[in-house]
């Protein structure tokens, strides 16, 4: 087992990433990859990592299946007396167990393996029988009745589970927590830790997650079919996995009628075999009494007689044990190679999608800056009442007038700026599938623009007054123009605001500015007023344009997820490199010793003579 430090370390860093790794848009492949990435993250965080930091912890083989396999009644006759419940009820196993040596317990006690699990303890009984069952699933109702500590599963079924809601996925608080039952038992091969799983089709959704979960977590995975069965979908996607992954694997075909039972275990055999699973051990145990729902829930020590053989010399035997679980491990670890850049690529569309989408919306707003800019330059503000009041103002008509009406009217053209920049970037979006989970939302944010654009524009006003009347206090003080002396600072702002917003219909408005307060101080005044309203038509475009966008960024499609994880890959792919070359120098120096050993002259030498030799 390679436990290197900064392999390890890779791990943890490749880990991190994939947890920060976000698909929310409904792409295609995107449900894919998020199921791809919590798989990925269960079998980091429960298996790989905790393996590689314990290579020398028992084996953990978790019996998983479809729904009334047979696994709880297997693990009961493994152990030799009822540890899990097993009847006609479904689905019959809801509290994972997990059964272990007395000796073993410490390494299942803690978060080492399935952190996300609380752990729920049954005292070690001595005697046997129903009696201690009972006193068992007393113990159980007691501790689902105590503060949920079963979180959801230690009711009859789905009405339970409907009635509770569904537990929290991985990282679940205190109201949604999963537990793991665990039990000690001699019976049980030290080295070695048995996990009755819930059923990998449950009708309850959550129920099929944990079994999930619970087989990501296995150094061996002990898949059980039942005669009628074995070909089913489910358990042969299950074997496809661990092919896949090359986990260690185990299969049991339970319940078999003795008048069939060489027929159908033949053609288990053969469909094995075309899968590329002929080398799976593979055991067999008939059809009994005691296998029926409503038996005792142990079969006869003969029927689990060779898989109980099979676990007990992985569990003894220290290099069997170690090949197991580092097979496993490598097999994971391998499959990365695969798993990294197809969660990448996933990740890479998400970011694509994400652009795409911002660039709509910004492609419509810059239209809509482009409007703006040129119907200001055309006068289009001045128009309608702005443009009477503008002729009365050449009357001797109030400036304030003037002023309100030039207000209103730049109101107007960037409410119906902004208007037609939504109504743009909304259909663009309609026509995008990955818009589906925003679309609404951004609608609902972008209503109400002309009331948040009529602020801005008040604010401009209030700042364009502002620096008019600082523009001719100073004409006052200096007494640069022809009436400088008694100019009010409300005529500097309207003829300013008409200079801006005016265009080519207030071609006057300058030239009486200048008149007011002087040449240098009229231009200084227009350049001025030229970079404020520059400044508050950005600020009320883009203010929409982010509020159209605000959906989309909280969705976090960070731009370097692809790239940071196929970087924490490569790292990994070179520690691992690194490893092997340092384990190849290592075999190929002991092949060196033993070819020396063997050229020694006179191969009949002792070991001790041959060790001397080599050392000279």
């Amino acid at each position: 087992m390679d436990v290197r430090p900064r392999l390890i370390d890779a791990l943890s860093v490749l880990r991190d990433r994939v947890d920060a790794a976000r698909f929310p848009l409904p792409l295609r492949g995107a449900a894919r990859a998020r199921r791809n990435r919590d798989e990925l993250l269960a079998q980091l965080d429960d298996y790989v990592i905790p393996r590689l930091h314990s290579p020398q912890a028992p084996l953990l083989a978790v019996i998983g299946g479809s729904t009334g396999a047979g696994k709880s009644t297997l693990v009961n006759s493994l152990v030799g007396r009822r540890v899990s419940e097993a009847g006609v009820l479904r689905p019959t196993t809801r509290t994972p167990v997990l059964v272990c040596h007395p000796d073993d317990v410490h390494w299942f006690a803690g978060p080492r393996v399935l952190p996300q699990l609380t752990r729920v303890w049954v005292p070690e009984q001595d005697d046997g029988g129903e009696g201690e069952y009972e006193r068992e699933a007393e113990y159980e109702r007691e501790g689902a009745g105590a503060a949920g500590a079963y979180g959801g599963y230690g009711g009859t079924g789905e009405e339970e589970e409907t009635a509770k809601g569904k537990g929290g996925g991985r990282g679940a608080g205190e109201s949604g927590a999963l537990s793991v039952r665990i039990e000690a038992d001699a019976a049980v091969p030290s080295g070695v830790a048995l996990l009755d799983a819930p059923d990998i089709d449950s009708l309850v959704a959550r129920n099929r997650e944990l079994a999930a979960e619970l087989i990501c977590a296995a150094d061996v995975w002990v898949l059980v079919t039942t005669a009628a069965r074995y070909a089913d979908a489910v358990p042969w996607h299950l074997l496809r996995t661990a092919k896949e992954y090359d986990v260690t694997l185990v299969t049991v075909l339970d319940r078999v009628p003795h008048q069939i039972a060489t027929d159908i275990s033949g053609r288990y055999a053969e469909l094995l075999q075309r899968a590329g699973l002929g080398q799976v051990p593979r055991f067999t145990i008939p059809e009994l009494p005691e296998s029926a729902g409503g038996g005792s829930g142990l079969l006869p020590a003969t029927a689990v007689a060779a898989l109980r053989e099979w676990l007990e010399r992985h569990a003894q035997d220290p290099v069997a044990r170690v090949a197991a679980a580092e097979r496993t491990a490598a097999g994971v670890i391998t499959s990365l190679r695969s798993r990294l850049p197809a969660l990448a690529g996933a990740a890479a569309a998400q970011h694509a999608a994400a652009l795409r989408l911002t660039g709509r919306v910004e492609e419509a707003y810059e239209r809509a800056a482009k409007r703006v800019r040129r119907e200001i330059a055309a006068g289009e503000v001045l128009a309608g009442d702005a443009r009477a009041h503008w002729r009365d103002h050449g009357l001797g008509g109030r400036p304030d007038e003037l002023l309100d009406a030039l207000t209103e009217g730049l109101a107007s053209l960037l409410t119906c700026a902004v208007e037609e920049a939504d109504e743009r970037a909304a259909d663009a979006w309609r026509r995008d599938p990955a818009a589906a989970e925003v679309s609404l939302t951004a609608a609902a944010g972008a209503a109400g623009a002309a009331g948040r654009v009529g602020v801005i524009v008040r604010r401009w006003r209030r700042c364009l007054e502002e620096l008019a009347e600082e523009e001719t206090r100073e004409a006052r003080g200096g007494q640069a123009g022809d009436r400088a002396g008694s100019v009010e600072p409300e005529e500097s702002a309207a003829l300013l605001a008409a200079e801006l917003l005016g265009g080519r219909r207030a071609r006057t408005a300058g030239e009486n500015l200048a008149d007011l307060l002087g040449a240098q101080a009229a231009l200084r005044l227009c350049e001025r007023g030229g970079r404020l309203l520059t400044t508050y038509l950005e600020r009320a475009l883009d203010g929409e344009r982010e509020r159209r966008l605000a959906p989309l960024d909280r969705l976090t499609v960070p731009p370097e997820q692809q790239a940071e994880l196929i970087a924490a890959l490569s790292v990994l792919q070179r520690e691992r490199q690194t490893g092997r070359g340092k384990r190849g120098e290592t075999e190929r120096r002991r092949e060196r010793e033993e070819m020396t050993v063997g050229a020694v002259p006179g191969g009949g030498l002792g070991l001790e003579t041959a060790k001397e030799e080599v050392s000279r």
